[in-house]
């Protein structure tokens, strides 16, 4: 028997814990959202940091049509997955099964990386950079 088999934390809780490698618990998306895909599921067709505009939405399978990359123009199929974390984040592993996505209304310099935008456009009205932060 397992230690923690007698230990039960309410699903709110486990909700508000931070775990990095995983997404958020609750996505909320709409058809014509853009997405960005966490993780590769079947490469070079589902690989990590594309990204996609929702078509359609089931329970199981989102429907999309990815807008960057060498797949430009072409609808995908993307399934729920398995997240894991690793047990170097913490002592414990969280797995979630639910779709490996992320919206892609604004992204990381990481994430953006050999992507050819035709318009892109920042908010800056608060000063956030220091002197030669900001490049194109």
């Amino acid at each position: 028997m397992d230690s923690f088999d007698n230990v039960k934390f309410p699903i709110q809780f486990l909700n508000s814990l931070d775990t990095s490698g995983l997404p958020d618990p609750v996505l909320a998306f709409k058809v014509g959202c853009p997405v960005i895909l966490l993780r590769n599921i079947t490469p070079p067709k589902l690989c990590n940091d594309t990204r996609r505009v929702v078509n359609r939405m089931s329970e199981n399978i989102i429907d999309a049509t990815t807008i960057t990359g060498h797949e430009k123009g072409k609808d995908v199929l993307i399934p729920k997955v398995t997240l894991t974390t690793s047990g170097r984040e913490a002592p414990y592993v969280f797995i979630r099964i639910q779709f490996p996505l992320r919206v892609a209304f604004a992204m990381s310099i990481n994430k953006s990386h050999r992507q050819a935008l035709s318009v892109a456009r920042m908010h800056l009205k608060e000063s956030c950079f220091s002197h030669g932060q900001l490049y194109i």
